[in-house]
């Protein structure tokens, strides 16, 4: 069930927090189901200076869902369903090296692939074959937006670096820290990657704000992360993220456009012919302007 809207809506991944923006005038929680079953939680439908919101506490309000559990294919299907054109997405990570200090941000710009989830990533299967460009993950128009906010906010972020998409639950060994901070990578985390690969095939432009609360493991001196650690600095980032977050949804012209918005034009490898009916269903709100065309 999808609640249309008057204009694009701007989407928000991320922990409880975050929908308390100041100035947020609620419109109600709302139940969405998807061909892929049930996002985290119910969605959270807003208006914030002018423009129309849709949050999405990722691992359910209180917390709920293992990095695991997470039904991204859902998530973002939900977030097209309620006609989400971009996705800001905060999330907590470890920092690999020394200059990302905690509650530091850092605009990554690529991801390595830790999970064991590559079906759980994609939208398509069940007979339509979809290939899209990924070798730019992250929208690099709405990244720029958020950076120029964060410049403007005097908050200590970084442009681009990598960020390791490992499974989970438990944090990385010390050894695995080791290595990847001689790697030379910039920050490790459970959970953006699926997003923002479900959110590409969608064609929702998608950008993360990887908000650092720890070193890892990988500091000879440093304690390992703990539960406790992770917490406290989270409660801090939250305050940054929704400062952040609400200059650029107030500054936002939610009818621009830009390459992922049209990343399907070139990417289905199916016939058109061989799409089979129930496939073309679940995919409805993705594939149908193909459709549409073709009726």
């Amino acid at each position: 069930m999808s609640n249309p809207a008057s204009q694009p809506r701007i989407g928000i991944i991320g922990g409880s927090g975050l929908y308390h923006l100041d100035g947020l005038e609620e419109l109600g929680w709302q139940k969405v189901e998807t061909a892929f079953g049930s996002p985290s939680d119910e969605l959270l439908l807003g208006r914030y200076k002018g423009k129309e919101v849709v949050f999405l506490p990722r691992h359910g309000r209180g917390h709920t869902l293992l990095p695991s559990e997470l039904n991204h294919r859902a998530n973002i299907m939900a977030m097209k369903q309620l006609g989400v054109k971009w996705i800001i997405s905060a999330s907590a990570v470890g920092s690999l090296q020394e200059e990302f200090k905690p509650c530091d941000i850092v605009l990554i710009d690529q991801f390595l692939d830790r999970t064991k989830r590559s079906v759980d990533q994609t939208l398509f299967g069940g007979g339509i074959v979809a290939h899209v460009a990924f070798a730019e993950p992250i929208c690099a128009e709405l990244r720029s937006m958020i950076l120029e906010v964060a410049r403007q906010e005097s908050v200590s972020i970084h442009d681009g670096g990598t960020y390791i998409n490992m499974e989970g639950p438990a944090f990385s060994t010390r050894a695995e820290s080791v290595q990847n901070h001689r790697d030379g990578h910039a920050v490790i985390g459970m959970t953006n990657l699926g997003e923002a690969k479900c959110a590409r095939e969608a064609e929702i432009a998608y950008a993360t704000m990887a908000m650092v609360t720890d070193y890892d493991g990988w500091k000879p001196y440093d304690p390992h992360v703990t539960v406790e650690a992770v917490i406290e600095y989270l409660q801090r980032n939250s305050e940054t993220a929704k400062q952040i977050i609400g200059r650029v949804i107030e500054g936002f012209d939610v009818n621009s456009s830009c390459s992922c918005h049209s990343a399907l034009e070139y990417s289905i490898l199916t016939q058109r012919e061989l799409w089979p009916r129930e496939t073309v269903e679940a995919l409805r709100p993705v594939i149908g302007r193909f459709v549409d065309s073709e009726s």
